[in-house]
């Protein structure tokens, strides 16, 4: 599955959000950190939805 992924910058790092998924978001220092976290966080948020554990 394929997901629209919001990127924001602000004065201490990076944010991310799924507008699909609600609840999913995620934060880094930098974009590629916020990219990988941002990842873990929708497979550990479809685990949830799913019923199973992370």
């Amino acid at each position: 599955m394929e997901y629209e992924i919001i990127y924001e910058k602000s004065s201490d790092g990076w944010s991310a959000y799924i507008p699909e998924l609600p609840g999913c978001t995620s934060a880094g220092a930098n974009r590629t950190e916020v990219e990988k976290n941002i990842k873990e966080a929708i497979e550990l948020h479809l685990e949830l939805l799913h019923g199973q554990e992370p």
